[in-house]
């Protein structure tokens, strides 16, 4: 009997005992080609010997030191690699140990900098239905997961609000063009705002390529740039989510390159440091710590194991290894050919509803009725039974249900390591199909 407590209670997980390139192997043997990277994170695969020799030279001269009383050089030199150069005026980096960690860093980062401008009034956020900001309970709030958020819910803070995804397979009005949806979208903002109050509404938060609640949704053309403009207007910030889609997923090093926008927070971890160590964090503008630097001179808040040196100096190999090996480019080059292959081998199945991504990181949607999108019975969990036809294919993917409502639609992710092989890409769309077709059969 196993002592953990696993995410099912009632199975315990098969043990992996072993990593190396885009395989995993249990310890019966059975060997997994690890196709979404777990939940998007093992961007260079497991095992690579760069991150291994920095985690181990690191660890021969600094395990820990509290950042009370010290930095770190792996720290330092992480923050200088991320945004030494300023990228979209980005220009200050704060190191914890996950996403949801780092969405409670930007959330109380944002509410302090107001409060710092003389603002205290501004205490409310808006963000979407159909997110997913973590798991603590500000980062829960943050997100707009019905099935995640209900056992909380008397929990969670009313300080968030929630208004639509921009999720273009389902939301689009009849006849609705692509600039008519996004004005849409952000008149429904601007009113959240007038709701509110303007002068009351701290940040707008949203994943640039949503994650695992929709399944790889991008945004229609226009879309950031007409939400930061509601946001501009009303002198409120607006904080992009990339724990899943930035950090190279998508096929630039970050995911606002391809939308025409800049945050004033991000929120970074699964692609920070592949898996290798934990590490998330959040990366923030000038124009928003100045106000805290020239005030009190110190943010408030805090964890035991921030800017851990280990955890930095794998992340920093981790991100050597993609900029020396241009690792972007086969992520984008891998990229397209994983959409031509997903929609050679699925896309005029009449289960697949849709087939959707950017860059190493795409979802398919599966229905019951591809003219009328309508949705399987959820207590068949199709997304799950396509997993376990994976596995027992020799493939991990990424299911999820709930991909409408937090009960209703389901989706599976595939999201490879950076440094995939067109070979390895066949290989995954053959086994994926048939664990597809296995599990509508």
């Amino acid at each position: 009997m196993s002592h953990l407590i696993h995410r099912n209670l009632r199975a315990t997980p098969p043990l992996a005992v072993e990593g190396k390139g885009i395989w995993l192997t249990a310890a019966d043997g059975h060997r997994v080609m690890d196709a979404s990277g777990g939940a998007a994170v093992a961007c260079l695969g497991h095992g690579h010997p760069r991150v291994l020799e920095a985690m181990a030279a690191q660890m021969g001269k600094l395990t820990y030191a509290h950042t009370a009383l010290f930095g770190c050089e792996s720290a330092e030199a992480l923050a200088d690699t991320l945004v030494g150069h300023r990228p979209g005026g980005l220009s200050f980096a704060y190191f914890v140990s996950s996403g949801s960690e780092g969405m409670e860093a930007a959330i109380k980062l944002a509410r302090q900098h107001f409060l710092e401008k003389g603002q205290p009034q501004r205490t409310r956020y808006i963000a979407r239905r159909q997110s997913y900001h973590g798991n603590t309970l500000g980062a829960l709030s943050a997100g707009g997961n019905a099935m995640r958020r209900a056992p909380y819910a008397p929990l969670l803070t009313d300080a968030f609000s929630h208004v639509s995804p921009c999720y273009a397979y389902r939301d689009r009005q009849d006849g609705e063009t692509d600039a008519e949806m996004v004005a849409r979208l952000a008149a429904e903002l601007e009113a959240e705002f007038q709701r509110l109050g303007p002068q009351n509404v701290i940040a707008f938060c949203a994943e640039t390529v949503v994650g695992a609640t929709l399944g790889c949704a991008t945004a229609l053309p226009g879309y950031f740039p007409a939400m930061r403009a509601v946001c501009d207007r009303h002198g409120a910030l607006l904080i992009l989510d990339e724990v899943m889609s930035g950090m190279g997923r998508t096929g630039t090093l970050h995911g606002w390159e391809q939308e025409g926008v800049t945050p004033d927070i991000q929120v970074i971890a699964k692609g920070l440091g592949g898996g290798y160590q934990p590490i998330g964090g959040i990366l923030a503008t000038e124009a928003v710590i100045a106000p805290i630097r020239d005030g009190s001179g110190s943010f408030m808040h805090g964890h035991t194991y921030q800017s851990h040196p280990v955890a930095c100096a794998a992340a920093l190999a981790v991100q050597q290894v993609i900029r020396e090996e241009a690792l972007i480019d086969n992520v984008a080059a891998m990229g397209r050919l994983l959409e031509t292959r997903l929609t050679e081998r699925l896309g005029n199945h009449h289960h697949v509803g849709d087939i959707r991504g950017r860059g190493l990181f795409w979802a398919i949607e599966l229905v019951a009725d591809r003219a009328t999108k309508a949705v399987f019975d959820p207590a068949r969990k199709l997304h799950a039974r396509v997993a376990e036809e994976a596995y027992a294919r020799g493939l991990g993917c990424y299911p999820m249900g709930g991909t409408i409502d937090g009960r209703q639609g389901d989706h599976v992710i595939l999201a490879p390591p950076y440094n995939v092989t067109e070979q390895e890409i066949g290989m995954i769309v053959e086994r994926f199909g048939d664990a597809v077709e296995a599990a509508l059969a």
